[in-house]
């Protein structure tokens, strides 16, 4: 197994951190008093004061309790002939497990119950609150402290993986809601404050500088951290990182250590990019993703690769994106950027490295138009590019629900399981007008795997549906058995052309 030396770690705290915490014991540091005291008569100089800061913004944070409940899953597990025959000599007759194929077979296993701890802002004096996607992802239940210790119960408005944001609400008015800065105009040295309920302990208050801006690590799709050095650690996803006027300047994400603790780097989400996440989820339930079309990395990185390869790599500038791919149909192709061109602005923004862009592209919408200015064969140019989604159009992209496909599900019962010789499935009961009717799908067909995915519950069927209609092809490929025994599959197109 290849040892990894660092970790990008989300700071969301396991209850087993939590519980190990409190089984610490204090110590007192010894001390050897001076033959001779000495008197100072400097006078102590705090270079800012961040009193305003930490009492303006805590009242605005939150603790997030994330509970999984157990569940039963139906897994593919390595088929052992011994342990087959003497654990269970009817080979899984009694329901223990079916065969599979290829050494295989079916088994249901109990999950434990999962706990968790985060937290969240509040960005709305009506219960909106921001945290991270990875605080409340698969949440079964969400319990939000505040900083008087009332509690609510939270239901998820919207949440994006690719960013690592979610928005969720709880039932009350009047929340001290905090006042949002500007991400674009924080300053590399300012000083910021780390706010949130690390390693269980509730209402921690850190202080550092920014560090660096537009960082990207590869642990979200679209990033463009804040880098400060206040100190985060698990527990601290979804919290505050504020300027010292007490507005929130980011919402705090992940930390990169050795060690999997803080070690002096920490990571939050810009607003520039939040508040354009959350007005999508509160408007569309989904995030309306620009893209230009293009794949590329920093200037230097190609330099660099070229220089490894013994070639010389002159680009005109050593600041910048290197285009290494443009996509087809693409609003960058359109635009006519080719594979070797570097593009330097946006908008009139400098950008020197892939995170500044991803932080400008972000904050837009498909059919937003920006000026995109870069370097072809060393010359400048500048083109106005539309933004597309990533279905290729500027088309408003909606999560999908059940109700597009016009039909009824359940899971299959034990006497299906049994004549059709099946350990898992959804059968359709009853077939309306919609999608799958226009695809031919019958009533009485048993879906067993959409894009590859095992389907177990009718919940993991609106998972998918969800998944692929805001994806770059919006379709089902639903494969299944029917009554009779005979396989089949269809394609579901869950969007009009």
């Amino acid at each position: 197994m290849k040892k990894i030396l660092n970790y990008v770690v989300p700071s969301l705290s396991l209850a087993a951190i939590v519980f190990s915490v409190a089984a610490f014991n204090e110590t007192q540091a010894a001390t050897q008093e001076p033959d001779v005291m000495e008197v100072s008569t400097a006078t102590a100089v705090q270079p800012v004061d961040l009193t305003y800061a930490a009492e303006k913004a805590l009242p605005c944070v939150v603790h997030i309790k994330y509970v999984q409940n157990s569940k039963i899953q139906t897994v593919e597990v390595q088929s052992d002939p011994f342990d087959d025959f003497f654990s269970d000599p009817f080979g899984g007759f009694f329901g223990r497990g079916q065969r599979g194929q290829g050494g295989t077979r079916k088994q249901q296993v109990q999950t434990p119950k999962k706990t968790a701890t985060g937290s969240g802002v509040i960005i709305s004096a009506d219960g909106y609150i921001v945290t991270n996607n990875h605080v409340v992802d698969g949440a079964d239940e969400l319990t939000v402290t505040l900083n008087d210790n009332k509690e609510y119960s939270a239901r998820i408005i919207g949440a994006d993986k690719t960013t690592d944001l979610a928005l969720i609400k709880i039932d009350a008015k009047n929340l001290p809601a905090i006042r949002i800065a500007n991400s674009d105009n924080v300053k590399v040295g300012e000083w910021v404050l780390a706010i949130g309920n690390p390693l269980g302990l509730t209402n921690t208050v850190t202080a550092g500088i920014i560090s660096a801006k537009a960082r990207t690590l590869g642990a979200n799709g679209v990033e463009s951290f804040i880098q400060t050095d206040a100190a985060i650690n698990a527990g601290n996803s979804g919290g505050a990182l504020v300027n010292t006027n007490g507005e929130l300047v980011g919402i705090n994400a992940m930390l990169y250590s050795q060690t999997g603790s803080y070690s002096g780097y920490g990571f939050a989400i810009p607003t520039a990019m939040m508040n354009k996440v959350v007005a999508d989820l509160k408007q569309y339930g989904t995030v309306q993703r620009a893209m230009i079309g293009i794949s590329g990395r920093d200037v230097k990185t190609q330099v660099d690769i070229e220089k490894e390869d013994g070639k010389d790599a002159d680009y005109g500038t050593m600041e910048g994106i290197y285009v290494a791919e443009v996509v087809e149909n693409s609003a960058a192709a359109e635009a006519g950027i080719e594979k070797g061109d570097i593009i330097t602005e946006v908008d009139g923004h400098k950008v020197t490295k892939f995170g500044d862009l991803s932080g400008l592209i972000a904050q837009k919408r498909p059919g937003d138009k920006i000026s995109l200015t870069y370097l072809h064969n060393k010359k400048k140019q500048t083109k106005t590019v539309t933004l597309r989604n990533e279905q290729g159009n500027t088309k408003v992209v909606k999560n999908a629900d059940l109700d597009v496909l016009g039909a009824d599900f359940r899971e299959v019962t034990k006497a299906q399981k049994e004549q059709l010789e099946i350990s898992y499935g959804l059968e359709v009961i009853k077939v309306n007008a919609g999608k799958m009717k226009e695809a031919g799908v019958p009533k009485g067909f048993i879906i067993q795997r959409v894009n590859d995915e095992a389907m177990n519950t009718v919940e993991d069927l609106q998972d998918i549906v969800k998944d692929a209609s805001t994806s770059k092809e919006p379709v089902l490929v639903i494969k299944g058995i029917f009554p009779t025994g005979k396989r089949g599959y269809f394609i579901v197109q869950l969007q009009n052309d």
